[in-house]
């Protein structure tokens, strides 16, 4: 957990800076693929998910290390060739997690939050899962344990093979030339995030396109079929802790709702998007059925609320570069603790962004939370030893962010607050 807390002091300022300056050459050429909204939510999905990954709340099905030691006929040593084969293992073993994750509806859900922005940008591919409680991509692995891969070879190459998948969410680079049939490229991963009908289910490789042509999933990016983007049953929700239970909460009201105990069980092993047909009759699921014309979900927000919407993000990266930088000592239980204050402030801020008019509590709890472990060990998780004075500035914030956020709940706005969201082109 602590090494990769270092690391993320690394990546996160890096990808925050890389999605803003998309955001600015994407406003210079007159196509901004960025919208303020949408980079908050994305950011914020992001910001679960490496808490989630940082205080170790996952488990794996069947963990590397217990693999190798069960199935290597030999250890090889760990020399350049051995780390390119690892990465050809962990694409490979990505290619086949992503398929099922799309193909079969108890996966599902821990990949919907991944597309379900309406957008197309560097700052999705952060819109990464905290319902992935237990992880089955290891199982994937066993041609490299076969192989006698050594397991810290696995643990070096896994977050390069990781964070190699974010540049190519952009809509700002096109054809890659001889590159588009070796490796994945914006124009393959544009196709695989849109919901035409003729992109659907296809270009599942994370490093490499050839998987795709090898096992009979890909398509080319077409110019006469411009990409529409996010899933077909709409999240409608900035709040990225919703959308990563929304479709696990579908599955457990059609199995509670279904009459045939057959289709109570079958549902979660069933292709995406199966339904008892009992169920689909009574309790209909609204659905996108022209991708070419529906009202992307951009609720009416002030420029105040967007930039404060903003300062509460900004604030939150520090308050969170403090605990992947001081985990050791911090320490359990506080690091979980810790934790649950960073899930409180994106949920209340995105609750916020949704106009939902008791955004307010939230943000109340949320600062309750906060007061209690100041005013018990009169210190935030040993910030005061750093720096001096701060837990007064700590202090501050909490008050003025539970102050503006009462006022914005209360604001009523009219349609022309904000530019209409219109329909896709």
């Amino acid at each position: 957990m602590e090494a990769y807390g270092k690391i993320l002091l690394i990546a996160m300022p890096a990808f925050f800076v890389l999605v803003l300056l998309e955001k600015a050459w994407g406003a210079w050429k007159g196509k901004d693929t960025v919208p303020v909204s949408d980079m908050i939510a994305s950011l914020s999905s992001g910001i679960t998910n490496v808490t989630k990954d940082v205080l170790g709340l996952s488990v794996a099905v069947i963990s590397y290390q217990w693999l190798f030691t069960q199935f290597s006929f030999f250890t090889i040593e760990a020399t350049w060739a051995v780390y390119v084969i690892a990465f050809f293992a962990l694409d490979f073993a990505g290619y086949w997690t992503h398929r099922i994750a799309h193909e079969y509806n108890i996966f599902w859900n821990n990949h919907i939050v991944h597309h379900s922005s309406e957008e197309f940008n560097l700052a999705c591919a952060l819109r990464q899962s905290i319902s992935s409680i237990f992880k089955i991509f290891a199982i994937f692995l066993l041609p490299a344990a076969f192989l006698g891969v050594p397991p810290e070879v696995i643990g070096v190459v896994a977050p390069l093979h990781l964070f190699a998948q974010f540049w190519y969410h952009t809509q700002h680079i096109r054809s890659m030339g001889i590159l588009e049939k070796i490796i994945v490229t914006p124009a393959h991963h544009r196709a695989h995030h849109a919901i035409n009908p003729e992109y659907l289910d296809k270009n599942y490789g994370q490093i490499f396109i050839f998987w795709d042509k090898w096992f009979g999933t890909f398509q080319e990016e077409r110019k006469d079929i411009p990409a529409v983007y996010g899933v077909t049953r709409p999240v409608q929700t900035w709040n990225p802790i919703k959308i990563n239970f929304m479709h696990l909460w579908l599955l457990i009201t059609d199995a509670w709702r279904a009459k045939n105990w057959v289709d109570k069980l079958k549902i979660w092993f069933m292709p995406l998007g199966w339904r008892p047909r009992d169920v689909a009759e009574k309790y209909p699921v609204a659905k996108i059925q022209d991708v070419y014309h529906f009202e992307k979900y951009n609720p009416t927000l002030t420029s105040g609320m967007r930039i404060w919407s903003f300062g509460q993000l900004i604030v939150l990266l520090l308050l969170l570069s403090y605990l992947f930088g001081n985990l050791a000592a911090i320490g359990a239980p506080g690091i979980f603790f810790y934790g649950g204050f960073v899930f409180l402030t994106v949920f209340a801020y995105t609750e916020l962004m949704d106009r939902n008019p008791n955004a307010w509590l939230w943000e109340l709890l949320k600062t309750c939370y906060a007061l209690y472990f100041i005013v018990t060990t009169g210190d935030w998780f040993g910030i005061q030893t750093i720096l001096p004075g701060s837990i007064y500035a700590m202090v501050a914030y909490l008050l003025v962010s539970t102050l503006f956020s009462f006022l914005f709940s209360l604001q009523k706005l009219s349609p022309k607050s904000e530019s209409s969201p219109g329909m896709t082109a």
